[in-house]
């Protein structure tokens, strides 16, 4: 979520069950419901804001009118307050979370290498020798760059493109997705069984649209990207003019791969992305490439259909292999290991790494403490072993049935919320409300655990461990084609500060490392939670019916399952979406992305529709909450949504994401779906004109 809000948390008493939900632009107004903070209007009966009222005003921004600016409105106070740390790109209530999480994971681990002593082949053991051999830094330093020594000689001694191809297959069993990516993938028009799929890839740079923009900071960011390269080069023990030919090469390759790749909005359609073939289809495809010898060396010499998601590419990349120089391939190899590995090498090669990655692409000050960073790589290569000590400390059997419930309530709403959509006829309401009820719920942890016992995790370099870790993970990856489809397996581990919906699974999934304040506290009052987990949880789902959720059945196939009539008034109603955030500038010159961010802001505007209606019913029947430091239940509402996004972000930070990241930045993702609710301008009485209220020939509106 968040990254896709795709979260939640835990509620406590306010999960009630959830019936028919009210008027599609909101009930009509109770006394003091429309009223501002300051105005007469408000119900006598007042309380102050203390922590019982899940939120503090201090964040907020008086000097600001709700209706010019929410989003400075509810976190102005906040934004002044919490400048980026010199050690992010950008800083957030996700990331203050997110912190608190691996200061959890930090414990754990610090108390597993205090313990004298582990059985071997136990998860506690596994973690805290992975976790010890990256702490190790006496021992990284030592080794420099001898662990790439082996795979180094390899390389050099590649002769031509049998042996490029060779090598190609060994990086891919370490997770390096030289020239393309390749691994298991759900048949989008077969759920039920997994396929091999081959992807673009093979580039250094964030996107293939750095190396094809031609404005002045595209050109700059490949010259500073060539001496990054040449640099790391010269760490290698290479002479300067050698490292900057090198370079040069580099990027000439990466160049030709990145211009004949597709881009991130065309890979979000996924008919445009599903080209399943056999292997002789494969090889006609790509003649120059030997696809018996590559399956045969990635251990799958039977494997038969394999999905080619952009086959031009393949046809492109085939020409590449056999016109490059052998020579100009193996220097291309070179850099891939080095880039892959330089995290797990000497502070000389995690520095270079940290200067372009993080400061210059991203406006980081400093990196992070080495403990940090060994706990987040611990917990990505052995996420649900760590992920079961977190959920023993964090997590409460209570917490998750609170979830379950809320999501269940949530769900209700949505199933409300369809039957009085007026422009979808009754055909696709019904498969709508299918596709609904078939959703798979996954909060807080995994029912069945994955096992690490085929992982070899030892106390030597830091550098082996990762790269056993790697290929443990494509193996059991790569084990996953031919067979049943596993409807357990998580996508996230348990401390992730994320959610998601997974539309070939047709499920929602809430990691418990989101279930915690400020997306859901349990000293906040409802209007509060309701409009910051209620809205994360409205989000995931509508991500069933999003531009590229839409598309897939309630069985997780993609098919077409609405009537052609309903299917049009739809895209108009996202294209409403694409044209609107098409208009949020960034900063002079620079815009949003409308058709990449279309998926995220629409399931944002529909996540808050929901989550609106949900509690509008469950204030039926039970007396008016209190008015709470001169806010209203809905207004509160409307503060619970908008203080989850409260953020500060580098410039160059910012960058980066408007060009990579399917979600709009977190100003946006506050003031661009509530300017769509007519809900909220009657709570803040904003009029018609007010920079928070749309025209209604421009007020877009889905569920």
């Amino acid at each position: 979520m968040r990254k896709s809000l795709t979260i939640i948390s835990v509620f406590l008493a306010i999960i009630l069950a959830l019936a028919a939900v009210g008027n599609r632009t909101g009930q009509a107004a109770r006394p003091g419901d429309a009223a501002g903070p300051q105005s007469e209007a408000l119900p006598v009966a007042t309380i102050e804001a203390s922590n019982g009222s899940g939120f503090d005003v201090s964040n907020m921004d008086p000097s600001v009118s709700a209706c010019a600016n929410f989003f400075q409105f509810a976190n102005g106070g906040w934004v002044a307050r919490n400048p980026v740390p010199p050690a992010f790109s950008h800083w957030g209530r996700f990331e203050i979370l997110e912190e608190d999480n691996v200061k959890v994971l930090h414990g754990i681990l610090d108390s597993l290498l205090q313990k004298k002593s582990l059985r071997r082949g136990t998860n506690e053991q596994k973690l805290a020798d992975y976790y010890r051999s990256c702490m190790d830094e006496p021992a990284i330093e030592a080794a420099g760059a001898k662990p790439l020594a082996a795979e180094l000689q390899r390389i050099d001694q590649i002769a031509d493109l049998a042996g490029l191809e060779r090598e190609i297959a060994v990086f891919h069993t370490h997770r390096i997705p030289a020239v393309f990516g390749f691994g298991a993938a759900q048949d989008f028009k077969n759920s039920t069984s997994v396929i091999a799929q081959a992807v673009q890839g093979g580039l250094g740079l964030p996107d293939r649209d750095y190396y094809t923009k031609d404005d002045e900071k595209s050109r700059q960011t490949r010259d500073e990207y060539v001496k990054h390269v040449a640099r790391t080069f010269e760490l290698l023990g290479d002479a300067p003019a050698r490292a900057e030919e090198e370079a040069a090469t580099v990027i000439k390759i990466e160049t030709r791969l990145a211009e004949n790749s597709t881009t991130r909005v065309q890979r979000r359609d996924p008919e445009a992305n599903y080209h399943p073939m056999n292997r002789a289809q494969l090889s006609e495809l790509t003649p120059h490439f030997d696809w018996n010898f590559y399956l045969t060396a990635i251990g799958l010499p039977t494997v038969g259909k394999i999905n080619v998601g952009q086959p031009d590419y393949f046809k492109a990349a085939d020409k590449f292999l056999s016109a490059v120089p052998v020579d100009d391939w193996k220097t291309y190899l070179r850099w891939h290991l080095v880039n892959s590995a330089s995290n797990t090498l000497s502070a000389k090669f995690v520095e270079e790494n940290f200067n372009f990655n993080g400061k210059y692409l991203q406006g980081t000050q400093e990196i992070l403490p080495r403990w940090r960073r060994c706990v987040v790589s611990t917990d990505r290569a052995l996420g649900e072993a760590l992920g079961q000590l977190y959920i023993e400390k964090t997590f409460t059997p209570a917490a998750k049935a609170h979830a379950q419930a809320m999501v269940k309530n949530l769900v209700e709403a949505l199933r409300s919320d369809l039957t009085t959509l007026s422009w979808m006829s009754d055909d696709t309401r019904k498969r709508a409300t299918s596709k609904l009820d078939a959703f798979v719920r996954k909060i807080g942890y995994p029912d069945k655990w994955r096992s690490y016992e085929a992982l070899q995790v030892s106390r030597g370099p830091y550098y082996n461990n990762a790269v056993s870790a790697g290929e443990f993970e494509v193996k059991r990856n790569l084990g996953k084609i031919g067979q049943p489809v596993d409807k357990t397996e998580w996508g996230m581990s348990p401390p992730t500060v994320n959610a998601y919906y997974n539309p070939s699974m047709n499920e929602i999934v809430f990691p418990a490392g989101i279930l915690q304040p400020p997306f859901y506290d349990p000293k906040a009052d409802d209007a509060y939670n309701y409009g910051g987990i209620g809205a994360v949880i409205g989000h995931e789902m509508t991500h069933g019916f999003d531009d590229t959720g839409a598309r897939f059945d309630a069985d997780g196939n993609l098919a077409m399952w609405w009537t052609p009539d309903d299917f049009k008034k739809f895209k108009e109603r996202t294209d409403c979406v694409v044209k609107q955030f098409d208009g949020y500038e960034v900063e002079p010159g620079l815009h949003q992305n409308g058709k990449l961010v279309v998926g995220e802001s629409v399931a944002d505007l529909g996540g808050l529709t929901v989550a609106y209606a949900a509690y509008q019913k469950f204030l039926e029947g039970q007396p008016r909450p209190p008015v709470i430091s001169g806010f209203t239940p809905e207004q509160r509402f409307f503060l619970g949504y908008a203080q989850i996004w409260a953020q500060n972000i580098r410039p160059e930070a910012a960058r980066l994401r408007v060009a990579t990241d399917p979600h709009p930045l977190g100003r946006f993702r506050v003031n661009g779906p509530l300017s769509n609710m007519p809900m909220f301008a009657q709570a803040f009485q904003c009029k018609a004109g007010d920079p928070m209220v749309r025209p209604p020939d421009r007020r877009c509106q889905i569920w």
